[in-house]
């Protein structure tokens, strides 16, 4: 490449520039940057310690310079309810914006970078001769939007306004502080990173704004609101700004950006321009010098450029939803903060700490193992334990049943049924989980009439036979294990009659089909599935009546707890959607209106239940789907659960219709969990993607779920929970008795492992 051009001359563009420079040193690399050299509109930057290292040997020059203007701090301070929570060993390096930005440029320059300032890019198109534009435009990219169609952005306007503040008060530590009004919760974002000067980001949510008139207030007025607001935090230091025009509001909303391609023809977007992660986690500069880190790997020497920048998206379209994700789930925390602030300081800052699902309780003790100790000890304390193990290994209570700890087997179909009845299959599946360690087992959908399977294959519980052979795997679990076991009851609705798992899941048998029934007469797999029969009130009544039948059928089989399916698209799931419920009677349209046949059967179900015994619901908190399921609708089916006589809410998603678009993550469907537990303070099970013991510790200890459900592993591993007691050298855990010179020798060899590694 001879000509090589950068839009935008942050980070980002500078960055790059210096880079592609070093790998061609004969091109002509230019910066255009439309203010003045030293013209910055934030005030610091903060990078990791493991980040620097990263960047020491893509230019030793620049990574010198910066670590030489670098304050640096450990610890991490938490105000709320009038303490002070400190957490330390986490290494953050601040430098100011402007020092940054002059590092660069005098970097660039002695490279024989051309720059030109006060220079504005109104079209790329100018550089139709140069082999590469780099639009590093920023987050109000004018260059991806001249070509919207082609880079198809997808922008989200976040929930909260944040103004972005400078002050000479100095902060020890990266510092949050809450303070409460009227109208809502305000909180900042405080680090110091000179030795004179801090960042102080002021963020609250949209309508708490509005509510105090601040959208009618000049930058100059909005800090003296902040002033009066954290002046407890200033030490008697005034709030400064650098923003451009003082006399219109300085208040921003986030905005999460993500671009489906991030190329057309010579222009490459790069940092805020292709992506954004919220300041909640302090990467987006860190994120935009690795963009230009990849895209000069990929494309300088590349003989293809066109492939070159394919290979860069993919490469950076990964690492970017990654630090979106933590960036987003971090961001929802302060989004949310409101939903916290029943907790203990204490849990607060832990919850605060772990928030972006990056940082887990096997990290957090690595940084500050005081701190951790003491919120496990407090666990300990709340939950009535003398001492104070990993949270997974809390006991906990719903009604009259107590769970030694609180890993729950997943329900998980193995259509290994003959006529609903469970097998020796099942026996040997059930009771080696149980003995495996886990607190509770959630028996896989057992189906209330044989029209209601999924499949030839699922177990079943409409008669006395499939009564007893229940019997016989829940007496195995009680007489063998300190186990708990719950039935899951479920009807597969428009879902059913169809082939088994490992077979072409989903779609309908090959022959002996039966008919299936839905609220509504939607196929599951448009022309693939037959079309349910939209249900009459005779069919309620019906199936109403199966259920309370099975539900007496798991009394007399000894059952612990009782859960009903209403999830994944079965059938009382279908009446919940309003993408699977079309019909236009009491039982359709308002929310209101689609909860009543599974509150109806739900009550009823309850009623047949033993009152000391607890129910849950597994419930679907997402659609993953447009015109699905909303927040609102979410909330109102959980509190009106809750008020039918729910103990726990078993909180999945998906699986509605087939052509949902989730998200998928570690841990990704525990932020649902979390909302309906904080929100509408019911106990929740935590599923989906949670794989390791600090998985469970994490979600735990920061209130994010009472119960983590494990599915896959336990599939992989029966003693799972016996296995992540002796990987945390927690031996209170209760083993059978002929497996105890198995747990010894698993200890010892976890010690003589340890012990090689020495100490991290």
């Amino acid at each position: 490449m001879k000509r090589i051009v950068c839009v935008g001359g942050g980070p980002a563009g500078l960055y790059s520039a210096i880079l592609f420079k070093k790998a061609l040193p004969a091109a002509r690399v230019e910066v255009f940057e439309r203010n003045r050299p030293d013209d910055t509109f934030g005030w610091g930057v903060v990078f990791s310690d493991q980040t620097m290292e990263g960047f020491r040997a893509i230019d030793r020059p620049t990574h010198d310079a910066i670590t030489a203007s670098f304050h640096h701090w450990d610890d991490i301070a938490v105000h709320f309810k009038g303490e002070v929570i400190v957490s330390g060993g986490h290494g953050f390096c601040g430098i100011e914006r402007k020092r940054l930005l002059n590092i660069f440029q005098e970097r660039a320059a002695g490279l024989g970078v051309e720059q030109h300032f006060e220079h504005e890019v109104d079209d790329a198109g100018r550089f139709a001769d140069a082999d590469l534009v780099v639009a590093a435009d920023g987050v109000n990219s004018r260059t991806r939007a001249r070509h919207a169609e082609v880079f198809q952005p997808d922008i989200d306007v976040r929930k909260c306004r944040f103004i972005w503040l400078g002050t000479e008060q100095q902060f020890p530590a990266f510092t949050f502080a809450f303070e409460k009004t009227e109208h809502g919760c305000f909180q900042i974002h405080a680090y110091q990173f000179s030795d004179r000067l801090s960042t102080l980001i002021v963020e609250t949510r949209e309508e708490t704004w509005r509510a105090h008139g601040l959208e009618s207030y000049t930058t100059p007025e909005s800090i003296e609101f902040c002033e009066r607001l954290f002046a407890r935090y200033l030490g008697g230091h005034r709030l400064l700004s650098n923003a451009k025009h003082l006399r219109g509001s300085a208040w921003l909303n986030f905005n999460r950006v993500l671009c489906r391609r991030w190329h057309h023809g010579n222009v490459v977007l790069i940092g805020d321009a292709a992506h954004t992660a919220h300041f909640g986690i302090g990467s987006g500069t860190k994120l935009a010098m690795e963009d230009a880190v990849a895209l000069v790997h990929h494309v300088a020497l590349a003989g293809d450029v066109e492939a070159g920048l394919e290979t860069y998206q993919a490469e950076r379209t990964i690492e970017a939803l990654k630090l979106q994700s933590a960036a987003r789930n971090r961001m929802e925390w302060f989004e949310n903060v409101a939903r916290y602030t029943r907790f203990e300081p204490w849990q607060f800052a832990y919850s605060l700490l772990t928030g972006s699902q990056r940082i887990g309780h096997a990290n957090l003790r690595l940084r500050d193992g005081k701190f951790v100790d003491s919120v496990e000890a407090r666990l300990a304390g709340s939950a009535g334990s003398q001492k104070a193990p990993p949270p997974m290994f809390l006991p906990f209570r719903l009604r009259g049943l107590a769970l030694t700890n609180r890993v729950v087997v997943s329900p998980m179909a193995q259509y290994m049924a003959r006529d609903g009845i469970p097998s020796d299959w099942h026996l040997v599946h059930y009771g080696a989980r149980a003995t495996g360690g886990a607190g509770l087992l959630v028996t896989e959908m057992t189906c209330v009439s044989p029209e209601g399977r999924i499949t030839p294959g699922c177990t079943g519980l409409w008669n006395a036979a499939q009564r007893d052979a229940w019997r016989r795997i829940v007496e195995f679990v009680h007489e063998n294990s300190r186990a708990a076991i719950c039935l899951q009851l479920g009807h597969s609705g428009r879902k059913g009659s169809t082939q088994l798992g490992w077979q072409d899941a989903d779609r309908p048998l090959p022959s002996g089909n039966w008919a299936t029934l839905a609220p509504s007469p939607i196929p599951y797999l448009e022309s693939v599935s037959t079309a349910p029969r939209a249900m009459t009130r005779a069919d309620m009544d019906r199936v109403l009546e199966e259920y309370v039948q099975a539900a007496g059928f798991g009394v007399e089989a000894g059952f612990d707890m009782l859960e009903l399916h209403m999830a994944h698209g079965y059938l009382l799931a279908s009446f919940l959607s309003p993408l699977t419920n079309h019909r236009t009677d009491e039982y359709g349209g308002t929310v209101e209106n689609r909860l009543r046949y599974p509150l109806e059967v739900l009550r009823a179900a309850r009623a047949a239940w033993p009152a000391a015994r607890p129910m849950s619901v597994r419930l679907s908190a997402s659609d993953w789907a447009e015109e699905g399921l909303s927040e609102a609708d979410l909330l109102a089916i959980a509190t009106a659960f809750k008020e039918a006589g729910v103990d726990a809410l078993d909180v999945s998603s998906g699986q509605t219709v087939a052509w949902q678009k989730p998200v998928y993550g570690r841990m990704y469907q525990t932020p649902f969990s979390d909302l309906l537990r904080n929100t509408v303070g019911i106990a929740t099970i935590a599923v989906g993607n949670i794989y390791e013991a600090d998985h469970v510790n994490s979600i735990i200890a920061s209130g994010r779920a009472d119960l983590c459900a494990i599915a896959r592993p336990h599939l992989a591993e029966a003693a799972w929970t016996l296995h992540a007691a002796a990987s945390q050298g927690y031996r209170e855990q209760w083993w059978p008795d002929p497996y105890l010179s198995g747990k010894a020798q698993l200890e010892r060899n976890l010690e003589r492992a340890a012990a090689a590694i020495g100490p991290v």
